[in-house]
């Protein structure tokens, strides 16, 4: 609490219109903040706005809600807000079927209320970083309504419009991510377009000059209103194989019963590439803007063609491949984080272990074999994950609520689902309501997300425990866990330094050094349910320094013990 000690709890809570300007966080400043590259030693943080805080008290979060929270923000030490779209939009997938790139729906507010976001963050010291929704438009946006509106429009070009195959039928066998054939038929015109998502999510024609310069456009426009950059929303959806040729056939069926396929000829086509040049290309005429994508590559090979051949692509393509059900383990952790560390283009590190797409750390990781029956919890589970992103080299992106460790809430009848892949794919498919549930705040009603309206998803079970109010008042909390280490960012060179593997033989335990400034940490991670126990030799250390935190770890004479799920984080001397 000690960063803490000048704010108070009712500034970091405040309700909805008490943010002010004069308010300072507590947190130390990112040493890099007016650097153009203050986005490698930042702390991104992803806001569902839907679900992050409702002024207004209709049911449903808003920009201002989000204003209303900066101080708390600020004091977690989050340098940049990634917001999930907010532009103008019927809703059928909320907001990702944008309908006006430069506008704010009335649900979340309006412009006004962005550039009051912009503003009131900016002495705090935290960006807005927006999401870009580049692969597809509404169809209600005035671009789609015009191409759809006749085959001899000047707009019909700008989406991708086929005639049925010979026979009849859509054009090829490629199916939509949430179900169902990726062609629509339209009656008016008589062809079929494409979208890859719902069919009220056309995809746009990036081969086409014309949409080209209308999307550069539309992402200027926030730029120049002091938006620091964009979220690359399906980024590797943006071009298809111009032939459109059938996608081979893959094994098992996706959520929804239909037959896998291998998606090689509707995604990752190189043309993308050019493409994301010239977007990087017009960002970079405001200094210090980022591009971050939304990038799950299988392999580093994969990852560094997202950078571009000499870092001229996204600076930030998040190696999300870390998001699975699978448990993580020691040995795959090293080899994947020192594949990243010897990129051959140089690429700086983004890591991600939750967003609004995938179920929440605690509820999606099992606790290994064993760790149970040590005690641990999911709480510790999040706490080591929290290690893993906090101090690793790299930009991690945490998704809120994660610093509290909160977990799922998942429907439990079709009827109760938002989300239309959930009704879609029911019970295969539940959709992703359970993570992208209300904020917790403290344990009045709705846990402070707003003063008594329905919100649109129910909130959590636990939130009269798990909220904000309390973990700031527990020094043994998830929250507090992860304000000591990002404080500790902040103020140790080491951690802005070089990146060692050491005790690489350990099966058990993930251990590395980080490295500048005269001074070194070591990182010792025990992803195993097991207990296990590393000798500062193995680690190349030869004495302990002051330990910054430890969970389920001591230190003994020359040995970290570490019970499963074990974190120890300290400074040594080699």
């Amino acid at each position: 609490m000690r960063f803490l000690r000048h704010a108070t709890i009712a500034a970091l809570l405040a309700l909805p219109g008490t943010a002010s300007a004069a308010t300072a966080p507590t947190m130390p400043a990112n040493p890099t903040a007016g650097h153009d590259d203050w986005w490698k030693q930042a702390v991104v943080y992803e806001i569902y706005p839907r679900s992050f805080a409702d002024s207004n008290n209709d049911g449903i979060g808003d920009v201002p809600g989000i204003t209303a929270h900066l101080d708390y923000l600020a004091a977690l030490g989050v340098d940049a807000i990634w917001m999930t779209p907010m532009f103008p939009s019927p809703q059928a997938d909320f907001g990702y079927d944008v309908a006006d790139y430069d506008g704010v729906d009335p649900v979340y507010g309006t412009i006004a209320d962005v550039d009051r976001l912009i503003a009131t963050g900016k002495p705090r010291g935290v960006k807005l970083i927006l999401d870009f929704v580049i692969n597809h438009t509404s169809d209600q946006h005035p671009w789609f309504l015009a191409s759809r509106s006749s085959r001899a429009d000047p707009k019909r070009g700008w989406y991708i419009w086929r005639d049925a195959k010979a026979g009849g039928g859509a054009p090829n066998n490629w199916t939509s991510y949430f179900g169902g054939p990726a062609w629509k038929w339209d009656a008016k015109t008589r062809q079929y377009y494409y979208h890859i998502f719902y069919a009220e999510q056309p995809d746009v024609n990036w081969r086409n000059p014309a949409v080209q310069h209308a999307m550069y456009d539309a992402a200027e426009w926030w730029l120049k209103r002091g938006v620091y950059g964009y979220r690359l929303d399906a980024v590797d959806t943006m071009v298809e194989r111009l032939d459109l040729k059938d996608n081979p056939p893959a094994d098992g069926v996706d959520p929804y019963g239909q037959p896998n396929q291998k998606d090689v000829n509707k995604s990752n086509q190189p043309e993308e590439h050019v493409l994301l040049q010239g977007l990087r290309k017009m960002t970079d005429r405001y200094p210090g803007r980022v591009l971050i994508g939304e990038t799950y590559p299988p392999d580093v090979a994969d990852l560094v063609r997202h950078y571009g051949p000499t870092n001229n692509e996204i600076q930030l393509p998040m190696y999300l491949s870390l998001i699975g059900k699978e448990p993580l383990r020691a040995s795959d952790l090293r080899t994947r984080i020192e594949a990243v560390e010897t990129n051959p283009v140089g690429g700086w590190p983004c890591f991600a272990l939750g967003n609004h797409d995938n179920p929440r750390v605690p509820s999606r990781l099992p606790l290994p074999e064993g760790a149970a029956a040590s005690g641990a919890t999911p709480d510790d589970m999040a706490k080591l994950t929290a290690a893993l992103l906090l101090t690793v080299r790299g930009t991690p992106v945490l998704y809120y609520g994660e610093e509290l460790g909160m977990v799922n809430t998942d429907p439990t009848r079709r009827e109760d689902v938002q989300d239309r892949i959930g009704r879609t794919g029911w019970p295969r498919e539940k959709g992703r309501d359970g993570e992208r549930t209300p904020m917790q705040w403290n344990a009045s009603v709705n846990a402070g997300f707003n003063t008594g309206a329905k919100p649109w998803l129910p909130v959590a079970a636990d939130a009269a425990t798990r909220n904000v109010a309390s973990q700031m008042a527990d020094p043994t909390s998830v929250l507090s866990f992860y304000r000591t280490l990002i404080a500790a960012r902040r103020t140790n060179p080491a951690l802005a330094g070089d990146y060692t593997t050491v005790a690489a033989a350990n099966p058990q335990v993930l251990a590395y050094q980080r490295n500048a400034g005269g001074r070194t940490i070591l990182v010792l991670l025990n992803f195993d349910g097991h207990a296990a126990d590393v000798p500062l030799v193995t680690a190349a250390a030869t004495r302990l320094g002051r330990t910054i935190i430890a969970s389920r770890a001591t230190a003994t004479g020359s040995t970290v013990h570490l019970e499963p799920l074990g974190v120890f984080v300290a400074e040594v001397e080699r």
